[in-house]
């Protein structure tokens, strides 16, 4: 029997409303929810996908042990394996103090996960010792709105971007990571077409397909520009003066600073027209201006000044919480928001409070029953990987994310997590980069197998309902660490079983909820039945509320001792690794549209790899030319810290001296390609949060022995990723939709030898009655083969010559075509690429059409988006890809 079910999309921290029908335990189909008042029905390339993420080969479907790092993992059941797993916290923790062990946690979870490991961490082992991979993203925010307006609250929503007058990007691309969002700013322009847009970065974004103006200042840089915004705003006599005598304090100290940051010193420092800036400002103060930022300023030594020098633009012209303006941060994951509200993270207690207040750490510690919650502040991201690295740390719990590729010098991590004397990881695949280092695995429940909240960017709750029984014997994740504290409270001879016994997700909501009451985060009046019928609600929502709270600060009153807004004085600090002589580039990294973190979901669907399958570092052509670099040629990229390998892309989209490397591919999908084997362990002193935006590098030419490229039928990543091991470059994807190919690039230093060749053979040769075609040019280093399976091409071998004229091959197999007729040609130089018509690089993922499809519609004489639309069908799906299909329009 067929039912619906109601969830939310699980990427990014957007909030998507989705229907799920699912027959027999299986999901046959989602749909964006058209009553969400989210996002009315749309959804992006990776949320229409999402249930592809589901049934996975890689799905981790029991627990599994091992007796040593070196050994392979053996299945088991999960009391042996929580038996194991506390009795080894509980010798640490009885050896060597709470604070020897800790969790690593991810706003992956859910509310009710995210809430239970807080309280067992905090409350009853003792210690503060647990973070979350929020803290790699979103710290520098939760720090910046929590000295402005005394707690972490974000003052805007969605509808603001609707109705307002001027649209500030800060360090975002909205359309690659928060798509629906990004459809909203297009259809506010669209609107309105006076409104004025403002990007900030780097690089020319999509997003810069609806900017008025770009601002492609130095990587760094924003405070400078902010000020000097700050600054025109001020001599033009533009600032609330009315607002910022009865509303705000701090003003005349940052009136001081301020004032020496001109538009012309401030163009100097970030390399835009002082003009720019000047017209900026004027459009920031005529609003009502919505300013949103991601990465680009969190992501910083400076994360929180720059989120705070964003935010005092807004309180000097009284632009907070009023319709249509606000600054406003666009939260990274589907529940980092839901992490803040319960404490998950080791600078935060439970429901906004503060663990250095010993009044909010008694509340805390009699609402769950403990004597006491430490004083001790607990370890950061770095600083736990760091403890671990150096033994004072000695167990670590993982949850839902994968450090050995998100965080910072990431070498460094994997050397914290060998000298680690316990490592347990729960997550939904194995293996990841991460899984590699456990002892013990517990397989959790995943999108759509489980029951609880999340909150978005706007501060909306949202009840997720199960849809389909858990795959395998996974459990959710407030079930695992219920049955984990109560084993562990026995091993030290306590009984938390009282604390820990739920029979149900909506259980472990209740208690959250009450632990809020009276804060600024109030939810006392919602429940799941409440969510079911009135959807979604934005909080505060304290108990006898009707509705939700769209908007804070409307009476402009703040949390702070004062109950005024402050502002905060900064000083601009540059980058912490500056450029030299050694290394002169600049390196910033982030994601790509189709792909989500370090792609142990998203790298599972092949319809998601068609977009860019291979990661590539994006270079000005100047910066290319003074290297004597052409396009897709291998280069090396050396920091202090490492080194990788990749194709380079040249492109007048980023400013000279700067590159841009995507930061999804681990050493799994890349090997030499994880983009943090560059980034250094060096982090904002406030948030503590990695400056992820900005590398010191060098690049050069490398010129490998062979590069070639082998293809597979079908989805084969787990071969793929043996036939790159001991290579010094190579990349494995999944691409297509009906007839999925697995892509798989290689090269070496050293010249390919027989062996080596009839090793590949061996795997990509699936039954040796296939027929065969083979050509070998000994001299010239040219190595090719294929096979074919009743006609249809089913594998290849090619190495040297123009490896790019793989690509034709490629798309035989993706149509799953009958290539007997093409046999003298298959390996021929050259071969009938031409005269075959190709589709280019996939740009509409949803619809499956290519580059070349779309050069052709308009060279037809389709002259608009809606022509395109019309007469290929790309962006008719999710609309991620209009703004590329913007660019190959003429001008």
């Amino acid at each position: 029997m067929k039912k619906q079910v109601h969830s939310i999309c699980a990427y990014c921290g957007t909030g998507c409303g989705v229907r799920i029908e699912v027959e027999n335990n299986r999901i046959l189909r989602i749909e964006g929810d058209p009553d969400h008042p989210v996002n009315f029905g749309r959804l992006c390339s990776k949320g229409r996908e999402l249930h592809h993420t589901v049934h996975t080969d890689d799905r981790l479907l029991y627990p599994q042990m091992r007796s040593s790092r070196e050994a392979n993992f053996t299945r088991t059941n999960w009391d042996t394996a929580l038996t194991s797993a506390t009795e080894g916290f509980a010798r640490i923790i009885k050896e060597s103090g709470p604070d020897a062990v800790a969790f690593y946690v991810s706003g992956q979870l859910l509310t009710e996960g995210y809430y239970l490991y807080n309280k067992l961490m905090k409350g009853f082992i003792g210690s503060n010792n647990i973070d979350t991979n929020s803290r790699l993203c979103m710290a520098s925010v939760t720090e910046g709105y929590k000295r402005a307006f005394g707690v972490d609250a974000p003052p805007a929503c969605y509808e603001d971007i609707d109705l307002a007058g001027s649209l500030f990007l800060l360090g975002a691309n909205p359309a690659y990571a928060h798509p629906i969002i990004f459809r909203r700013m297009e259809a506010a322009k669209e609107a309105n077409p006076d409104m004025r847009v403002v990007v900030v970065d780097p690089r020319r974004t999509d997003s810069c397909s609806i900017a008025d103006m770009h601002l492609a200042i130095k990587p760094g840089t924003d405070i400078p520009l902010l000020q000097a915004m700050f600054n025109v705003l001020m001599w033009e006599e533009m600032l609330d003066v009315d607002y910022i005598e009865q509303h705000t304090s701090g003003f005349e100290k940052l009136l001081e600073r301020t004032r020496d940051m001109t538009p012309r010193k401030a163009a100097d420092i970030c390399g835009v027209s002082a003009a720019n800036i000047v017209q900026a400002a004027h459009w920031f103060g005529e609003g009502p201006s919505v300013s949103c930022w991601t990465m680009g300023l969190n992501q910083s030594t400076s994360g929180t000044d720059k989120n705070n020098a964003v935010i005092n633009l807004h309180l000097a012209t009284g632009q907070i919480g009023k319709p249509g303006c606000g600054p406003f941060s666009l939260t990274g994951q589907p529940n980092a928001m839901g992490g803040r509200e319960v404490g998950g993270a080791a600078t935060m207690l439970a429901a906004h409070r503060n663990p250095a207040n010993p009044a909010h750490r008694a509340e805390v510690a009699n609402y769950w029953g403990v004597d006491t919650i430490s004083e001790t502040p607990g370890l950061t991201a770095t600083e736990l990987f760091k403890a671990l690295e150096e033994k004072k740390v000695k167990a670590v719990w993982i949850v839902g994310t994968n450090p050995v590729v998100s965080l910072p010098n990431a070498g460094r991590a994997e050397m914290a997590l060998r000298n680690a004397e316990l490592v347990v990881v729960s997550d939904i695949y194995h293996p990841t980069d991460t899984t590699q280092f456990a002892d013990i695995l517990l397989p959790a429940a995943g999108w759509s197998e489980k029951d609880g909240t999340v909150t978005n960017s706007e501060r909306r709750i949202a009840h997720i309902q199960q849809a389909v029984e858990p795959s395998g014997e996974c459990w959710p994740d407030w079930k695992i660490v219920s049955e984990f504290a109560i084993k562990l409270g026995c091993q030290l001879d306590q009984d938390w079983s009282k604390a820990f016994s739920y029979d149900s997700a909506e259980a472990v909501f209740n208690e959250h909820r009450e632990l809020t009451r009276g804060t600024d985060i109030d939810i006392t009046g919602l429940s799941y039945d409440l969510l079911d019928k009135q959807g979604p609600q934005q909080w505060p929502y304290p108990e006898g509320a009707k509705q939700g709270t769209p908007r804070l600060y409307t009476d402009g009153q703040f949390y702070t001792q004062d109950r005024k807004a402050h502002f905060i004085d900064i000083t601009y600090r540059p980058v912490a690794e500056a450029t030299d002589a050694d290394y002169p580039l600049s390196l910033t990294s982030g994601r790509i549209r189709d792909q989500w973190h370090t792609m142990t979901k998203t790298g599972q669907v092949p319809q998601l790899m068609q977009h860019d399958p291979v990661p590539k570092l994006t270079m000005h052509p100047d910066d290319a030319k003074a290297r004597n670099l052409s396009e897709d040629e291998l280069v090396r990229v050396s920091s202090r810290r490492g080194h990788l390998i990749l194709p380079v892309q040249i492109s007048l989209d980023i400013r000279a001296g700067v590159l841009f490397l995507p930061m999804h591919w681990g050493s799994m999908t890349a090997k030499a390609g994880r983009t943090n084997t560059l980034t250094q362990v060096v982090v904002d002193p406030i948030s503590k949060e990695p400056e992820f935006k900005h590398t010191a590098v060098q690049v050069e030419a490398y010129a490998p022995a062979w590069r070639g490229v082998m293809l597979m039928v079908g989805k084969q990543l787990q071969l793929g990723r043996e036939m790159i091991e001991g290579y010094s470059y190579g990349t494995v994807a999944c691409i297509g939709r009906d007839y999925p190919v697995t892509w798989v690039e290689m090269a070496c230093y050293k010249p390919l030898v027989a062996d080596k060749i009839e090793n590949l053979d061996r795997l990509l040769e699936r039954d040796s009655t296939q027929e065969s075609l083979q050509f070998t040019d000994h001299k010239h280093g040219i190595h090719k083969r294929a096979w074919l399976d009743d006609g249809r091409l089913v594998a290849v071998r090619w190495v040297g010559d123009d490896w790019n004229e793989a690509e034709w091959l490629r798309k035989l197999m993706l149509e799953g075509r009958d290539v007997s007729e093409l046999r003298p040609y298959l390996l021929a130089p050259g071969g009938p690429v031409r005269k075959i018509d190709a589709k280019g690089k996939i740009i509409c993922a949803c619809q499956n059409v290519g580059e070349l499809e779309l050069k052709a519609a308009i060279k037809e004489g389709a002259a608009s988006i809606a022509a395109l639309k019309s007469c290929t069908m790309a962006g008719t799906g999710c609309g991620s890809c209009v703004p590329e299909m913007k660019r190959l329009l003429p001008a």
